[in-house]
Parts: C-alpha cells; sequence; structure tokens
C-alpha cells in the first residue's frame, strides 16, 4: 500500500478521533503482516531451538555447529522467512483457505530446508543435515499451530470491531448492495464498508448501514484520500467495462489495492479458473461430480466411521438411553419421516428429546418461534425434557444418525434432513439440495452465523451441494466438535 494513500490527511469535513485513527493503523496491511510476521518468526526460532536441543541429544549431534554456531540458525530463520514470503503467506488472500495455507506452509519449510543447506554449503559451514529434518518435523505443526492462533485472534478483535480495513465500494445497484451487506454481516472477513462511489445518489445520502455516498467515478480517489480507505471494491454490474478499466489503472497507479466482483455467487474460489481469451480474462468453472470414485471414497469413509463410532460410543449410548428411559415417559428414540438424497423418504433416528406429544404442541407455539421461513426455533422451548436439554446442549440427541449413516440413508457431512412440510415452503432453486445425502453435520452446523435468517440457512446448503469435495467434508468434520463445544448445541 502506498505511502500517499496511507499517511493521507484527511479533508476538512471529516472528523477522525483518536480511536478510528487507532483502529483504522492497526487495519493497514503492512501493520497486519508485522504481526503475522513476528508470530512466525517467534513459532520458527522455537522450532529451530527445540531442534538443535534434540538432535544434539542423538548420537553423533555433539559436534553440532560447533564453530560459530549462530550461523546456521541465522541462515535457516532468514531462508524460512524468505520462503515464507515467496509463497505469499502474507497476502491474505492467499491464505484465506486453512487447506491452502497449510500446503503453503509445509512447502516454504521444505523450500527454507534446501536453501539452508545450499546456502551453508556456499558459506562453507557444515552443518548435520538431520538437524534440518529434525527443524521441518516441529516446525509444520508449530508453525501450523501459531497460524491458527493468530486466525483466532485477527477473528477475535474483526468481531469487536477492530482491525477492519475500510473500503469503498464502487456502485450502489443490487449486486454493490450485497456485498456490503455480506461484509457487515460477518466482520471476520476483515473489511468495513466506509462508503459508495455513485452518481445514483447525491454525496452524503445514507445507502446501507450507515455508508454514505461519497461522489462519482472521477471522485474515486479523493474519497480513498478523506476516508483513508486502504482499498476499493468494484461492483463490476454497477458500471460499464470502459469506467471499469480507467478506474482501476488509476487506483492502482496510485497503490490502492482493488477487488472486482465476479456476478458468481456461491462458487467456491478453487473452481475457478482464470484465462485469456483475447484481452479479456475469462473464468472456467470446474464442475463439481456427485458420483464416481470421490462419491464412492465419501460412502465408504461414511460406513467405516460409523461402524467405529458405534463401536466405541455404545457405553455412552447405554447410559443415555436410560437416562432418557427413567426420567419421562415416552419410547427411548424419537423417530421421524425426513426428505433424504432425490427425495426419497426415511426415518431419522435420535435420542427423545422433548415430551411425547410434542408435534401436538407445536401448534400453540408458532407464534413464538424465533427463526425466520419453514423452520421453528425457540430457546426456551416447554417441550424439552430436562435430560433432552443437556443432549442438545452437546448435540449428543443426533448421535444414534450414525445408523441412519450406516444404513446409506445418511451421510456424516451434509444438509440437514429436512420436513417434507418444510420442502413444500421452498424455493425451486433450494431443492437442488436433495441431490446429496443430508448430513450428521454439515456447513450450516459449524457456520459462525449460524443464528440468522433463513436465507442464510439456505445458501449454506446450496454453497455445500454445489462445491462439494472430500477436503471439504473433512474440514467440517473437524470444525464440528469444537464448534459445539463453544456453541453448546441448540438447547
Amino acid at each position: 500500500m502506498s505511502t500517499v494513500i496511507l499517511d493521507a490527511k484527511p479533508a476538512q469535513d471529516v472528523r477522525v478521533d483518536a480511536g478510528t485513527s487507532t483502529r483504522q493503523f492497526l487495519a493497514r496491511p503492512h501493520v497486519l503482516k508485522g504481526l503475522a510476521v513476528l508470530a512466525d518468526l517467534i513459532a520458527i526460532t522455537i522450532a529451530c531451538g527445540l531442534s538443535i536441543a534434540l538432535r544434539r541429544a542423538l548420537p553423533g549431534g555433539h559436534g553440532l555447529m560447533a564453530s560459530k554456531w549462530y550461523v546456521a540458525p541465522a541462515v535457516l530463520l532468514a531462508a524460512t522467512l524468505a520462503c515464507f514470503v515467496h509463497y505469499r503467506l502474507y497476502v491474505g488472500r492467499q491464505v484465506a483457505d486453512r487447506l491452502d495455507e497449510f500446503g503453503r506452509i509445509v512447502h516454504s519449510l521444505m523450500a527454507s530446508v534446501l536453501l539452508s543447506l545450499l546456502l551453508l554449503y556456499a558459506l562453507h559451514r557444515e552443518v548435520v543435515r538431520g538437524w534440518l529434518l529434525i527443524y521441518m518435523a516441529i516446525a509444520i505443526p508449530l508453525v501450523t499451530v501459531e497460524r491458527s492462533f493468530v486466525r483466532a485472534f485477527f477473528v477475535h478483535q474483526r468481531r469487536r470491531g477492530r482491525m477492519l480495513r475500510p473500503v469503498i465500494i464502487v456502485g450502489a445497484n443490487n449486486e454493490a448492495r450485497a456485498i456490503a451487506a455480506d461484509l457487515a454481516g460477518d466482520p471476520t472477513l476483515g473489511y468495513k464498508v466506509v462508503g459508495f462511489i455513485t452518481d445514483d445518489y447525491p454525496p452524503g445520502a445514507m445507502i446501507i448501514d450507515g455508508a454514505p455516498a461519497l461522489g462519482g467515478s472521477d471522485e474515486t480517489i479523493d474519497a480513498v484520500l478523506m476516508t483513508r480507505s486502504t482499498g476499493v471494491i468494484i461492483a463490476t454490474t454497477a458500471i460499464d467495462s470502459e469506467t471499469t478499466n480507467k478506474l482501476v489503472r488509476t487506483l492502482l497507479a496510485v497503490g490502492v489495492h482493488v477487488e472486482l466482483s465476479s456476478t458468481l455467487q456461491d462458487i467456491a474460489a478453487g473452481r475457478v479458473v482464470v484465462r485469456s481469451l483475447g484481452r479479456h480474462p475469462v473464468a472456467h468453472i470446474e464442475r463439481v461430480r456427485h458420483d464416481g470414485w470421490k462419491a464412492f471414497a465419501k460412502h465408504t469413509f461414511d460406513v467405516v466411521t460409523a461402524i467405529g463410532g458405534l463401536l466405541v460410543l455404545a457405553p455412552l449410548l447405554a447410559v443415555i438411553a436410560f437416562a432418557v428411559k427413567v426420567t419421562s415417559r415416552g419410547p427411548v428414540f424419537f423417530k421421524q419421516e425426513r426428505l433424504g438424497r432425490h427425495g426419497e423418504p426415511f426415518k431419522v433416528i435420535k435420542f427423545r428429546t422433548m415430551v411425547v406429544n410434542a408435534e401436538d404442541l407445536m401448534i400453540d407455539l408458532r407464534d413464538q418461534n424465533e427463526a425466520d421461513g419453514p423452520l421453528f426455533k425457540m430457546s426456551a422451548d416447554p417441550r424439552i425434557t430436562p435430560v433432552g436439554r443437556v443432549l442438545r446442549k452437546f448435540s449428543l440427541d443426533e448421535v444414534p444418525q450414525l445408523w441412519n449413516v450406516l444404513r446409506g440413508e445418511m451421510s456424516l457431512v451434509g444438509p440437514r434432513p429436512a420436513l417434507a412440510s418444510e420442502a413444500n415452503e421452498w424455493a425451486p432453486d433450494f431443492h437442488w439440495r436433495l441431490r446429496v445425502r443430508p448430513g450428521l453435520t454439515g456447513m450450516w452446523q459449524v457456520s459462525t452465523q449460524r443464528h440468522v435468517s433463513f436465507e442464510h440457512y439456505v445458501r449454506s446448503d446450496l454453497y455445500y451441494v454445489d462445491n462439494w469435495s472430500l477436503c471439504t467434508d473433512l474440514a467440517i468434520i473437524a470444525k464440528t466438535i469444537p464448534s459445539v463445544v463453544m456453541r453448546r448445541g441448540d438447547g
């Protein structure tokens, strides 16, 4: 980011208090990168120290770096940071995906070891090569954990309204407003919309969430300087291509970070391949297949995991069944017809958490529904039994669905199994979610915005169906346990 943008003084009619200035300073790209570099340096220094101590404790390690011992660690640390920069581990858009970040970490550390060997040989320094392998084995998990803590720290700060990068959106049409709403609804993305560039509203007119119109396209640079924004997002459907190209050239020339919308929604970035078609960059969308060897691997993983889960959890399931039976009248299990793959009905199995006439009582509770759309949710639902409240709190009532997984009616990961009555109220495109088996857990269940609108619930399911992959399933499974513990279920 250029100095002229970051250090520009605001216009006379814009007041910037000390708190705002501090937040803007912390949101600057070079400050965020500096914090990430510092955390990485601490992690790799610890890994270096531990690897030296471990190698010296092993046979043949007494002579490790005996002469000018500080040279080899210094070379290694410098090489590691250089490789981190080369593999773009300090570029936010490159490490937004955890799996992609992990791959870059592994490649960076492997490259740093090879680079260190070359540099040490060039400096005529002998080094025990086993030490570098030990360093890599320690550094990979250590840096991965450190990066997770850094990510969690940024997320925590952003949820509190800190470390948000001020940006301007060019356009004020439906797409521009949708982008602004998404950024406002999920502060963990790290953006704060401070205004819009548009000719459709007079300067100062509020458009969405208190963000005003700042002027027309010719006033974009002035608006960036006035608001101390660090970037501009262009809603490409809001302006013509000629204006877009002019804006991109002008903004990049003065060092402003520029992002263009693609007009696509709910398409995973990994499926988009940008290539040249003459003078035009075009996006090719990779097809997602729900059959073939990947589907077979998913089903095999489901069956094996379900068998293992039922065997390991058998004692706990017996205790829960006993508690449900002796504390309230009715059966241990609750069975209800839901829609499976391609709309085929099946009986979902859960531990009973409500009184036996719960469905009859719901008629009187409809007006207390806290969810929108066809879903029903009530935080203090009087139909839930005391034991049921505990089971829901930790999602233990869902465990018997492993039997549904074993029978091939459900998957470990997928959309929530829906009632036929809910499906009758769906919009036509929402029936697309029935292309896959419903899941014991899913993208919506581990979402950071789980308790929001029915539209978000719909979009989460459709995003999963449209972008499914084995890696996505593993990532959702990995997030499920901490998600249950932190949110304490639905109870």
